[in-house]
């Protein structure tokens, strides 16, 4: 499954924010002129719905290991320690994904001046010098030469 159609908790945010449904917000990044903080978000979005889909399979795992009905012969204190390394690891990753949305949407310009080209005064520059500071012109400039018989 695409991690486009993969719930996340940072979707009600991102909807908010940007004013649509993810799936519109996708494909809005992939059109031309695309908002730059809108493709980090969704970008980021991605990576967040990816370790959210890890901490649930970990959790389920462990879940499934520890169910009532399991016979307990099967536990094994060493798959539970990894699975509680892995499920560390996953919600750091998880935890950094989210503080990063975060810090993007509150950083990014207001979304009424996302879209507005950046105006930049540039220096008009002169081709010619006025004739005051012009080199003086030889007299014979550009003349043809007489032809001595």
């Amino acid at each position: 499954m695409s991690v486009r159609l993969k719930s996340s908790t940072a979707d009600g945010r991102l909807q908010e924010v940007f004013g649509a449904p993810v799936a519109e917000l996708y494909a809005t990044a992939a059109g031309p002129g695309g908002p730059p903080a809108l493709a980090r978000a969704l970008e980021l979005r991605s990576f967040l719905a990816l370790a959210e889909e890890q901490v649930a399979r970990v959790r389920d795992r462990v879940h499934e290991a520890m169910a009532p009905d399991r016979d307990m012969a099967e536990l094994s204190a060493g798959d539970l320690r990894f699975d509680a390394q892995w499920l560390e690891a996953a919600l750091d990753a998880r935890n950094g994904y989210r503080a990063a949305i975060g810090q993007l949407l509150r950083t990014m310009p207001p979304p009424d001046q996302q879209s507005r080209p950046v105006r930049t005064a540039q220096p008009v520059v002169a081709a010619a010098l006025p004739p005051s500071h012009a080199a003086p012109v030889p007299v014979r400039a550009g003349a043809a030469r007489a032809r001595r018989p």
